[in-house]
């Protein structure tokens, strides 16, 4: 799962997703990672934008989608994926998610993850502030 590492929100919602992997099949991975997006091809506005999950078969999913994907991988749950297929559900949680991704600077959250490992990060936040 590729996250916003300079957010704290979205460090949090990264690491509660990790908490549920028990099999070790979500890989976190902040977008500020030198290389980062591109290694996955993406760039990196489309990273600052949404968070993105790439499944084992090199499926992409972006945003609400990303989310399900982590974590019904993370929960060995392939329903939580089913659920997303669903028209009406996917409508609520692509909402959801729009809101919380342009509110995330202002959602509580816990330190981020490029301030706790600065030797991972480089350049600079979403919000333009430099990285150290």
């Amino acid at each position: 799962m590729i996250f916003d590492g300079s957010c704290g929100f979205c460090t949090w919602a990264a690491r509660w997703v990790k908490r549920w992997d028990r099999r070790h099949r979500v890989q976190l991975v902040p977008f500020q990672r030198p290389g980062a997006p591109e290694r996955y091809g993406l760039t990196r506005e489309a990273c600052e934008r949404a968070a993105w999950a790439i499944t084992p078969d090199g499926t992409y999913h972006r945003g609400a989608a990303a989310i399900m994907v982590a974590l019904s991988e993370a929960l060995g749950c392939p329903g939580i994926r089913a659920l997303y297929r669903i028209p009406l559900f996917r409508r609520i949680a692509d909402a959801l998610y729009e809101w919380v991704a342009a509110h995330r600077g202002q959602l509580p959250g816990t330190r981020p993850y490029c301030e706790e490992h600065p030797e991972e990060c480089a350049g600079t936040r979403s919000d333009g502030v430099e990285l150290a």
